[in-house]
């Protein structure tokens, strides 16, 4: 009786110091995101249509000073001044012809998950379906398209396990489907992995292709799709979260190599040739990356330590060359609009 008497008290010692430190944990992570909120400058604002009546990125702000995770705009000509802030949240933001696809999540008692494609003016066009934690969104160039990525098991593709759910969409219109009833062709066959799970779509001017990353068998693969087939091929291994380039010749996403799980390398890959040219950004890069312009892509970068729920969008020559470069500070999540 009393062995089990003395293992009971260890045991509540235990659970009292777990909980102790559980506790303290929580005060000191609070504490230095009330430092780093104190310390972090306001930013410069200016006004919503002075910025879309010129080319402009959208963003989600980072700053934690002045309304954090809302949706932002910034001129392209002065990325780093006076954003338009607006009152609407996202998670994730993607924006394209003069409209804005939004992700987000209400942690409530019960977390809920949203998708809504927006005006410029955060009016409400069309809810599309969510199921799990926001993680990719894109429109595509003429806005009549919309793909949507969640995360329904695990919540990071840094882990080695993880589904997804990702979704098709026309905008004002229904659902295309999602990517797991397309067939998928590998090696020029037909397979049906039991485990495959797609991620980042980007879109092709014509409204019917578009790239993908595709993941099964422990294996992340691009893959080129086609809409009107219900279709996706495989193209090359070692690929996740494509972007495109404006002329469709050349597409960047983060590639893994020997790194260590949680770590990418940012890579161009020549569609036509196959040729896959490593990037100047030298750090790891979750996300998935927007073109400036036909030469260089943007994409956020989040600061370390006290400030680690900060983002910045930085800039880096597609080709290879030149050096990474701030753009946008306090930012994440951009899109160009022109």
């Amino acid at each position: 009786m009393r062995s089990l008497r003395a293992r009971l008290v260890v045991l509540c010692v235990i659970c009292v110091l777990l909980v102790g430190a559980a506790v303290g944990y929580l005060i000191n992570a609070r504490n230095n995101q009330q430092r780093a909120r104190a310390a972090a400058p306001p930013v410069a604002r200016t006004s919503l249509a002075g910025v879309l009546s010129v080319p402009h990125i959208v963003f989600r702000n980072t700053n934690p000073r002045t309304r954090y995770g809302m949706v932002a705009a910034v001129p392209l000509t002065d990325p780093s001044g006076p954003r338009a802030l607006t009152d609407t949240e996202c998670d994730r933001v993607y924006a394209a012809a003069r409209k804005v696809l939004c992700l987000s999540s209400d942690a409530g008692v019960v977390t809920t998950y949203a998708a809504h494609v927006l005006t410029e003016q955060m009016a409400t066009l069309q809810a599309l379906p969510l199921t799990g934690v926001p993680s990719r969104a894109r429109l595509s160039p003429d806005g009549t398209l919309a793909a949507t990525t969640s995360f329904i098991a695990g919540d990071s593709y840094a882990g080695g396990s993880f589904s997804t759910r990702t979704v098709i969409s026309q905008v004002g219109g229904s659902k295309v489907g999602d990517l797991e009833d397309f067939t998928l062709v590998h090696d020029g066959q037909r397979i049906l992995p039991t485990d495959r799970n797609y991620w980042g779509v980007t879109f092709a001017p014509d409204d019917n292709t578009f790239f993908a990353t595709v993941k099964f068998s422990g294996q992340t693969w691009l893959v080129r799709g086609n809409i009107a087939q219900h279709r996706v091929v495989t193209l090359h291994k070692d690929a996740e979260c494509p972007s495109l380039s404006p002329d469709g010749k050349f597409v960047v996403y983060k590639q893994r190599g020997s790194l260590p799980v949680g770590q990418w390398r940012l890579v161009g890959y020549d569609v036509a040739t196959g040729k896959v040219t490593p990037l100047a950004e030298k750090r790891t890069v979750d996300d998935q990356v927007e073109w400036l312009d036909s030469s260089r892509v943007i994409y956020g970068i989040p600061r370390g330590g006290a400030q680690a729920a900060t983002d910045d969008v930085w800039e880096v020559p597609a080709d290879g060359s030149g050096i990474p470069k701030l753009l946008i500070p306090d930012a994440w999540s951009p899109a160009v609009v022109r």
